[in-house]
């Protein structure tokens, strides 16, 4: 099964919403008006485009005004397009390799509940199935079992991890967790860390502190640093995404959960907001289901008939 096929599956509320939406707006012959545009519009924010909605459907006016869009076809190929220009083309998976030959690290921020545990199991996993030697910081050393947690996921991913006591210096772990990495030879470092409440300003110091802490064994370091977001929140998670932005420099997402939501349209919002790629989706609890997002791939899962 191809990656559209296999997104057509798991992202079905969203698609439900969405192209299930458009067909039913052209129910029965209906033509292309203004009553359209505007129920397009609707269909649209209730799948969490939130602002992108408006200047979508202000696409498809214009097209419609100039006579180059007037049935459901028409306004599938550029309702895709419209989606696609908002997108950035260099997202998806990137190569994990430094010039020096020395770990690539990775460090991975987000709340709690995002699904951010389970992300970094899947992306131990799918490194590992790439043939490469990866290591897990459990850098979460406030939340009760936060760790031990992480360590069954390793556990089931097959990494190494390395974790300290409950209260301990989530930097001081972070550093630890580099100089195994680099006297044993590991490529790939992912850092856990706490599933930080974004009102909380010291939590995100400590966040700068873990940053600080990984570049001064390793100049560079973190290499790249993921904000895992919870699909299911939709628009609501792009506050605390710009807040995650202020206390480190977000390189990448992870949009964890969307196969549980029909706000996958969500994505657009949050890049427009952030101007950040999106690297990851999730789509389901098994290791596997942790997609690359390849923007073509995805829009045509939701809008295409």
């Amino acid at each position: 099964m191809g990656l559209l096929d296999r997104l057509k599956s798991r992202l079905t509320r969203t698609r439900e919403r969405i192209s299930d939406g458009i067909t039913g707006l052209f129910k029965g012959g209906r033509a292309m008006d203004e009553d359209v545009l505007l129920e397009l519009e609707e269909l649209l924010y209730t799948s969490d485009l939130g602002p992108v909605a408006s200047e979508v459907v202000e696409d498809l006016a214009r097209l419609h005004r100039r006579g180059e869009i007037a049935g459901e076809e028409d306004v599938r190929g550029a309702l895709r397009d419209s989606l696609l220009s908002r997108l950035q083309p260099e997202g998806g998976e990137i190569e994990l390799t430094t010039e020096a030959d020395e770990p690539f690290v990775v460090l991975v921020v987000g709340v709690n509940g995002s699904g951010k545990t389970t992300s970094i199991a899947k992306l131990a996993h799918r490194f590992t199935q790439q043939g490469k030697q990866v290591l897990v910081g459990a850098c979460d050393t406030w939340r009760a079992a936060a760790s031990d947690q992480l360590h069954v996921w390793a556990d089931r991913s097959g990494v190494e991890i390395v974790k300290k006591g409950e209260g301990a210096d989530p930097a001081a772990v972070a550093f630890e967790a580099v100089e195994t990495a680099i006297v044993l030879g590991y490529d790939v470092v992912l850092l856990d860390t706490a599933g930080r409440l974004h009102t909380q300003k010291n939590l995100m110091e400590e966040l700068r502190k873990i940053h600080r802490a990984v570049g001064k064994r390793l100049p560079g370091a973190p290499h790249e640093v993921w904000l895992v977001m919870d699909g299911t929140n939709g628009q609501n998670a792009v506050q605390q995404a710009k807040l995650f932005a202020e206390a480190v420099d977000l390189t990448g997402l992870i949009v964890a959960k969307l196969d549980g939501t029909a706000r996958g349209g969500a994505i657009f919002g949050i890049t427009r907001e952030l101007d950040v790629p999106v690297r990851y989706i999730g789509t389901g609890e098994s290791m596997e289901l942790l997609e690359v997002f390849e923007p073509e791939a995805f829009v045509d899962a939701i809008v295409a008939g």
